[in-house]
This record gives structure tokens, C-alpha cells and sequence, in this order.
């Protein structure tokens, strides 16, 4: 079985694909309340802005969390493939 073949790393690559997309998500979010945030302090907060933040910092750790941890997973089993150690 050459690499290319392998099952394992096909789901490895899967993941790698869902947790980078994930981290910018995540991130992408957390930047876009930071921005709302600045916006409202400079023209004003109202009801509509503090929902908008609030969402934004909800599920953008809902996306993040999980994200971060399958990063890892998938950089120690990476490292561990390249190092033959377990």
C-alpha cells in the first residue's frame, strides 16, 4: 500500500481540510466583533451591535475550541508518521 492509497491519511488530510477551515472561521469571527466593537465605540452601542458581537463571540468559540484541538491531534500524528515513534 503506497501513501497515496492509504486510508488513514486520506481522513488525516480530511480533517487538516476541516480544522484549518474552522480556524479561519473562528478567528475570522473573533475579528469581525473586534471590528463591530471599535465601530461601536466610535459611533455609538445599541441593541442591534451588542447582539452582533455577542453572536460573533458565541460561535466563533463554538468553531474555535474544537478547531484547536484537532490541530493538534492531527500535527502529533503527523509528527508521529515522520518520527516512526509511538
Amino acid at each position: 500500500m503506497t501513501k497515496a492509497d492509504d486510508p488513514i491519511l486520506a481522513s488525516r488530510t480530511r480533517i487538516a481540510w476541516w480544522v484549518t477551515t474552522g480556524l479561519r472561521v473562528g478567528y475570522g469571527l473573533f475579528g469581525l466583533a473586534m471590528i463591530v466593537f471599535f465601530a461601536a465605540m466610535v459611533f455609538g452601542f445599541n441593541d442591534t451591535v451588542t447582539t452582533v458581537i455577542t453572536i460573533c463571540l458565541f460561535v466563533g468559540s463554538m468553531v474555535l475550541a474544537p478547531s484547536l484541538v484537532f490541530s493538534y491531534g492531527v500535527k502529533a500524528a503527523n509528527r508521529a508518521d515522520r518520527d516512526d515513534t509511538w
